[in-house]
């Protein structure tokens, strides 16, 4: 027989009290959500009939998961961070602002400061040469109406073809495949590179640990990072899924989307370049601005790499 004490009066009070409800400091913001979940942890303990070995095995757990700096890899994993851009999506069909390219996750990767360069760039630093394939990206930057944004910044980056970031894998060199291009005059970025490879996350690691136990797989496919911003448009965090990739419609993180593929198209000695070239090209529409915040993108706490470091 299941004993339940969570919704009466004497506990409700001590969450209450455990929430910061009996002073006047702090937040009252943190003190709500906190309130909740102590209600809502306690009701999954009693509803499911969670065991003192249970609890404190995911105690145990959400301990590693923070050691190993993986809390951001598992809310993507488990969809949490896909459902956030549904229900933004569904927030604003809810207020007409409709149209443009599709929002999807940004993941855990993002590193803040990377080189800025006006219409083109070079993103890789060279160390895959003869390893990798060189890909030339371009793309234009639109208003909904097809008209070119002068002065956008496309920040951008993506994975090496072992499937590591830099900054995060301390091998490779500061800010290598992350760059940010401001737009030309016909709203156009190009960027040579490399053709990314997919990853999967670390199967001795906890987010790798969670997912066995559901039966799921961690791999995503290989994919390109966007952030776009423009002064009087709304920021746009998104990413292109390379075609032909295994993982494309089967990716763990849930970033797929509809009108988020990139065709990627192989030519031979093309580009001044001998044997096998990828080409992509990408273009992005933006919505207008309503507000100043809306050119902002989150305050999401993100990496910032310490130049010489």
């Amino acid at each position: 027989m299941t004993v339940k004490i969570s919704q009466t009066a004497e506990i409700q009070k001590f969450f209450e009290e455990a929430a910061g409800y009996g002073n006047d400091a702090g937040s009252p913001r943190l003190k709500r959500i906190m309130l909740r979940v102590l209600q809502d942890t306690a009701k999954i303990i009693e509803d499911l009939e969670v065991t003192d070995d249970e609890f404190w095995t995911a105690v145990d757990y959400l301990n590693r998961l923070g050691g190993r700096g993986e809390a951001g890899l598992l809310v993507a994993g488990l969809g949490i961070e896909h459902f956030l851009d549904l229900l933004n999506d569904a927030k604003d069909a809810q207020i007409g602002k409709t149209g443009g390219t599709p929002r999807t996750i940004e993941g855990p990767l993002y590193v803040a400061g990377a080189p800025i360069a006006q219409g083109e760039t070079r993103m890789d630093d060279g160390s895959e040469d003869g390893v990798a394939t060189v890909m030339f990206l371009e793309g234009r930057v639109l208003d909904l109406d097809g008209k070119p944004i002068a002065g956008a910044t496309v920040d951008l980056w993506h994975a090496n073809t072992k499937g590591n970031y830099s900054y995060f894998d301390q091998s490779q060199s500061e800010y290598n495949l992350r760059r940010r291009i401001v737009t030309d005059a016909e709203g156009r970025y190009r960027a040579r590179s490399i053709v990314p490879s997919g990853y999967g996350c670390d199967p001795q690691g906890p987010t790798q640990e969670c997912l066995n136990q559901l039966g799921r797989h961690g791999q995503r496919p290989a994919h390109i990072h966007f952030f776009i911003s423009a002064p009087g448009y709304r920021h746009l965090t998104t990413q292109i899924n390379l075609s032909g990739d295994q993982y494309l419609w089967d990716d763990f993180a849930y970033a797929t989307r509809d009108g988020l593929v990139g065709e990627v198209n192989f030519v031979e000695n093309a580009h001044g370049i001998e044997g096998r070239v990828a080409e992509l090209e990408f273009s992005f529409q933006l919505q207008k601005a309503t507000s100043a915040d809306d050119e902002q993108r989150s305050h999401r706490p993100r990496a910032l790499q310490v130049q010489g470091a």
